[in-house]
């Protein structure tokens, strides 16, 4: 296994890593809508899940990989209200006829209280 870590997306925020590549796998630690500096970014949920999406695609191409390598996500919401909101959003990053097999689920919490957080695993 080798650890994943760039200086373009926020640190992770506990005993975990940004992504870990095992075998020709990248498996993507959730990301939340923080900016590099950690900063919570302003705005609904369009403009949080637009920052987790960069910072996934931050924390690919560290790993070697991109949006069209990504076998599959997960979307965990605070509120299933912001479906189709985060639909249009993931449409943008996500494009191509081929597109990951994805869950997405409502919790009732986030880490910091976020609106959105979503991992993948993508192939290199």
């Amino acid at each position: 296994m080798k650890k994943v870590s760039t200086l373009n997306a926020p640190q992770a925020i506990g005993p975990y890593s940004q992504a870990i590549i095992a075998g020709e796998y990248v498996f993507c630690s959730g990301q939340i809508p923080l900016d590099k500096d950690g900063v919570l970014v302003s705005g609904g949920v369009s403009d949080q899940a637009k920052q987790v999406l960069n910072n996934m695609n931050e924390v690919l191409i560290s790993a070697g990989s991109s949006f069209g390598k990504v076998v599959k996500t997960t979307i965990f919401l605070k509120s299933m209200e912001d479906f189709g909101i985060v639909n249009e959003v993931y449409s943008q990053f996500f494009v191509g006829d081929t597109k990951p097999a994805r869950s997405t689920v409502e919790v009732s919490r986030l880490p910091k209280d976020v609106l959105v957080e979503i991992d993948c695993i993508a192939m290199l």
